[in-house]
C-alpha cells in the first residue's frame, strides 16, 4: 500500500507482555487510545486505497475474492465468510450487481436458493486488486500467534463490558465501509 503514516507521532509501545514500569495508567490508556487510532485509521487508509485501485470498497473486494473462491454461495454463506450480516452482504451484492462484477442465479427446484457467481468483469478486476484478499485487519490478525489473539478478544471484551453506550449490532457491519449501506 502506498500510503503511510509518517506524519503521525512515534507511539512508545512495549514488547510483548511487557508493561513500562514508569508509564503511568492515565499514559497507558492515552496510548491505548492512540494505538487504536491507528488501527481504525489504517483500515479507513487501505478502503480509500482498494477503492482508487479498482472501483469497489475493500468489503465488495473481500466480497469478490470469497466468492471466486467458492463460487455458488448463498447469501448466508458470504455473510458468514465475511462475518456480516446477510441483509449487508446483499446490499453488498447488489453493488457489485450494478457494476456487473457478481451475478445470481436461482437453482433448486423451487428457484428459491440463489446462488452467486463472479462475472468475467468481477474475475478482470481481481486478476488486478491488491491483496490481501480478505482485508488489512483481518490480514493482521490471522498472522498472529493463538496467545496474541486471546489476549487482544479478552482485553476488548473487557474494555466494552466497561463502555457504557455500544452497538452491538456494529458486529456485523465492515469497518471499512460507512454501516450498513457498503
Amino acid at each position: 500500500m502506498s500510503e503511510s503514516h509518517e506524519n503521525l507521532p512515534p507511539i512508545q509501545t512495549p514488547g510483548a507482555g511487557e508493561a513500562s514500569g514508569s508509564e503511568s495508567r492515565d499514559e497507558r490508556a492515552r496510548r491505548v487510545l492512540q494505538t487504536l487510532r491507528i488501527v481504525f485509521r489504517s483500515i479507513q487508509a487501505h478502503s480509500r486505497w482498494v477503492e482508487k485501485q479498482c472501483g469497489v470498497s475493500a468489503t465488495q473486494l473481500w466480497a469478490l475474492w470469497e466468492l471466486f473462491a467458492e463460487p455458488g454461495q448463498n447469501l448466508a454463506q458470504l455473510g458468514t465468510a465475511l462475518s456480516i450480516h446477510p441483509s449487508t452482504a446483499s446490499n453488498l451484492i447488489d453493488k457489485l450487481r450494478k457494476k456487473g462484477l457478481v451475478r445470481k442465479q436461482r437453482s433448486g427446484p423451487d428457484q428459491r436458493v440463489v446462488r452467486l457467481y463472479v462475472t468475467p468483469a468481477g474475475s478482470e478486476l481481481l486478476a488486478q486488486a491488491p491483496r490481501p484478499a480478505q482485508g488489512a485487519l483481518i490480514d493482521a490478525l490471522g498472522r498472529l500467534s493463538d496467545h496474541s489473539l486471546y489476549q487482544i478478544s479478552a482485553g476488548l471484551a473487557e474494555l466494552l463490558a466497561e463502555m457504557k453506550i455500544k452497538d452491538v449490532s456494529a458486529a456485523l457491519q465492515p469497518l471499512s465501509d460507512s454501516g450498513p449501506d457498503v
